[in-house]
């Protein structure tokens, strides 16, 4: 296969179909290229699997299915670019499709938008810490031009957060980056915030408007791109082309710059004023439940912007008391996010996450800018985000029983610790800093999702809407007697072990033609008698696709595996399944692949065997599969001898 060109087979296979106009349809699964023709009558069958490249064609479901093996993705981009039948959704790419309740959907689209920025965020936190330790310990003058040019440098991006997510939300929601950048500008437009600090009441057009401060905002700018789309379309399709082009954004910009300002400020204020409300009446009632709040729940009202109403009051009792409550249980707030990313540091097998929690951690302790370690690594973690939350909780609560707060306007850090110690018990604050460490670590580390992380390694660099992964909440590694199973047994020997537990089958018996013939290379069937579907050898993810259906993964012994959960199932797409993974990362045997919903499969109308193939079986010495019989997950089902 390395000597094909896959330019030329893609463009061979188009003449043999018929032609871009006879394909109704293109998609592809892990191994075949699927083409919805419009007249089979005119594809060349016998000629496309004459062509070098090519296993073999079948029909089925409906397509025309032309078996190209693991180079399928070379050749379908190839004929992306020769064709317009290869759109986004067409299943080539590897993120996983979002499953879960509504929270966790929305977790992943978060953490999908700021994956490409994570990098400038992470560097930008790192020079906040080390701006803030040169001024604590005086090597560097705070009132210096070139601490003002510094702090403006790690600053901007911060600052002007709603303009950097427009561009990721407009590749997210297919919108015109450009009109979302302008959207996210106007939010922090000076002028804009000018109007949020003003006493006096604001309208526009004579309707009133309660204003409030979009900078380092998050969610206004994603919805307000998320609504541009509908307009984009909607537009798109009512106006003239002659004026389409300057009109369509002018009216979108228009309509959704005072839509949000009318609209989700409102929202935004009336809940932080409520929030706020809340909490300051608690403090006077319960000081330990006010402290759990806001310390568990600081990063959360963050996130939904609702932490700018709480600011004005910490502000006022800075004024007319000289110290603030409401401040106390912010470092363990901050500082247990930071203890969970650097559980994640030590936890993760992956260089990429690695890479992101380490300067996210440190900017979370030292600096308590923790928007690298929650949109890096907690958030699209999920568990070390909740983990987070517990330890603030305990430990925001202890600092509040206290009586702990700041005297000053700081942000919460361990660098900023001197600003609590004249206000209550300095004592308990560092135990609930202490406690509310200790517990977000500890839990992290020894429960935290090691195949998650893991699952960064493509995304942690690169703008990929993973994001954010969909990776289920069950526990991601399998059972210890299969860890690290695929090894040299003896000498030129590897041994790769059952993903599932079931029932063995012959490949001459598996219910697919392609399979069955052994021209993707030999193996065996599983019929599953479990869900969750596990690596069946140490290596990396080559192929990961996106229905969650098919995982092709090469051992460092150069052994290449394809699983395939199920016969045809590409046809669900997605549904029932939740993949684990993503293409580039490094696995072990027993790590989670993906979890099926295998009643949800049979149910619609497919067979669940689950395939273990060895695809480069022709260049190895030997490959022994396991003929029948049951097998338990991690037991060996394939002889490799390499």
């Amino acid at each position: 296969m390395a000597s094909v060109d896959y330019r030329l087979l893609a463009s061979d296979i188009l003449e043999g179909v018929g032609g871009e106009k006879n394909i109704a349809s293109a998609t592809h699964c892990a191994t075949r290229l699927r083409l919805k023709l419009r007249d089979e009558s005119k594809a060349d069958a016998a000629a496309i699997e004459q062509l070098s490249g090519v296993i073999t064609v079948m029909k089925a479901g409906g397509q025309f299915q032309v078996v190209v093996g693991n180079n399928v993705p070379t050749v379908y981009a190839e004929l992306g670019k020769i064709t317009k039948l290869t759109g986004d959704d067409a299943g080539a790419d590897d993120e996983p499709v979002a499953h879960g309740n509504l929270f966790n959907r929305f977790i992943d689209l978060i953490s999908s938008i700021f994956s490409p920025v994570i990098w400038p965020l992470a560097a930008a936190g790192l020079l906040k810490a080390f701006l803030s330790m040169a001024t604590q310990f005086g090597w560097l003058d705070p009132a210096s031009q070139t601490n003002v040019i510094l702090a403006a440098t790690a600053d901007a991006i911060f600052y002007f957060l709603p303009v950097f997510l427009a561009v990721t939300a407009a590749k997210r929601f297919k919108t015109n980056q450009f009109t979302s950048m302008a959207i996210g500008g106007a939010l922090v437009y000076p002028s804009i915030v000018a109007l949020a600090g003003q006493p006096e009441p604001v309208n526009f057009a004579g309707i009133p408007m309660v204003m409030m401060n979009y900078t380092s905002s998050v969610l206004p700018i994603i919805v307000a791109v998320w609504l541009q789309g509908y307009a984009e379309r909607f537009l798109t399709r009512v106006l003239p082309s002659a004026i389409r082009n300057f009109t369509t954004p002018l009216l979108t910009l228009l309509v959704m710059v005072p839509l949000v300002l009318l609209t989700v400020g409102p929202v935004t204020t009336f809940a932080s004023q409520g929030l706020s409300a809340g909490i300051n009446a608690a403090f006077t009632f319960a000081p330990w439940l006010a402290g759990a709040v806001m310390g568990g729940f600081w990063q959360v009202f963050v996130l939904f912007g609702l932490h700018w109403g709480l600011v004005p009051g910490m502000l006022n009792e800075l004024s007319t008391q000289g110290y603030s409550l409401l401040m106390g249980p912010l470092v363990a707030a901050v500082l247990s996010q930071a203890a969970a990313t650097l559980a994640v540091l030590f936890r993760t097998r992956n260089k990429a996450r690695r890479t992101v929690a380490g300067p996210a951690a440190l900017s979370g302790f030292l600096a308590g800018i923790t928007e690298p370690a929650i949109y890096g690594v907690n958030l699209p973690l999920k568990k070390p985000f909740y983990f987070g939350i517990a330890g603030g909780v305990v430990g925001g609560a202890i600092a509040a029983a206290g009586g702990s707060g700041a005297s000053s306007f700081v942000f919460a850090s361990l660098l900023a610790l001197p600003a609590y110690a004249s206000v209550g018990s300095f004592a308990l604050q560092l135990v609930g800093t202490a406690v509310a460490v200790v517990i977000a670590f500890t839990l992290t580390f020894f429960f935290g999702p090691r195949e998650e992380a893991a699952a960064a390694a493509a995304d942690a660099g690169t703008p990929v809407p993973e994001a954010a992964s969909a990776a289920p909440a069950a526990a991601l590694s399998g059972p210890a007697s299969a860890a690290g199973a695929t090894t040299a047994t003896q000498s030129g020997t590897v041994d790769v072990v059952a993903p599932v537990a079931g029932t063995a089958v012959a490949l001459a018996d598996v219910q697919d033609k392609v399979f069955a013939s052994g021209a993707m290379g030999k193996g065996l069937g599983i019929i599953p008698t479990d869900g969750h579907i596990y690596s069946p050898i140490t290596g990396t993810i080559k192929a990961a696709m996106k229905t969650g259906h098919a995982f092709g993964i090469k051992s460092d012994d150069g052994v290449e595996v394809l699983v395939h959960i199920g016969i045809d199932t590409v046809q669900l797409q997605g549904r029932g399944f939740e993949s684990a993974v993503t293409r580039g990362q490094d696995v072990r045997a027993g790590d989670l692949l993906a979890v099926v919903d295998l009643d949800a499969v049979t149910k619609a109308g497919y067979d669940i065997t689950t395939l273990v193939m060895v695809t480069n079986t022709a260049q190895l010495r030997s490959v022994d599969p396991v003929e029948s019989g049951n097998l338990a997950q991690g037991d060996t089902a394939i002889t490799v001898g390499v």
